[in-house]
């Protein structure tokens, strides 16, 4: 059995069904069903043709690769491709300043999510809270002049001024000061 990528165009992985299969021909069969083609009557070298091929390899490819996924699945992806390139339309128009119909772009987004959710897809949240020491790194840069005034202040105590912790029974007061 050949590559499933080496024979779709551009790389795409068009997976062939693994069931068992009538005693047909593969040329009483369709290129879509054999996985030569994407669609019955091929749409040409177009920008959005081969969006629509980079946007549903990377569906597939989310979803474990094409040759993992049933023909339902690879439907819905085919489905959630041709919503996303229509979002990616309306939005297109919408950046350089055109009015679109924001009803018709919620349906289609809800619509994608939907068809996501049935897909398996989950969003997953990036988790981007930095930990307390690249936090204090990028709150307090340290320099050398910083970094020699810490080393002399642990030799000499607190600097002037600086309050000192709480001790039990005792105020706080800032350092230096004398007892009444």
């Amino acid at each position: 059995m050949e590559s499933d990528q080496a024979s779709a165009p551009r790389s795409v992985p068009v997976a062939r069904s693994t069931r068992s299969r009538s005693a047909a021909s593969p040329r009483s069969r369709s290129a879509v069903s054999n996985g030569k083609r994407l669609h019955v009557v091929p749409p040409g070298d177009t920008a959005w043709s081969r969006r629509f091929r980079d946007v549903l390899a990377e569906i597939f490819s989310d979803l474990g690769g094409a040759d993992q996924l049933s023909e339902g699945q690879r439907q819905l992806a085919r489905r959630a491709t041709t919503i996303s390139l229509e979002c990616e339309r309306l939005e297109a128009k919408a950046v350089t300043g055109e009015e679109i119909d924001l009803e018709t772009y919620g349906q289609l987004t809800d619509r994608l999510g939907r068809a996501f959710g049935r897909l398996g897809l989950k969003r997953v949240a990036n988790d981007v809270t930095p930990s307390l020491a690249e936090y204090l790194a990028e709150r307090y840069p340290t320099d050398g002049a910083t970094e020699a005034s810490e080393a002399s202040e642990g030799a000499s105590g607190p600097r002037e001024g600086a309050i000192t912790e709480k001790r039990a029974g005792e105020s706080p007061r800032a350092a230096g000061e004398s007892s009444p």
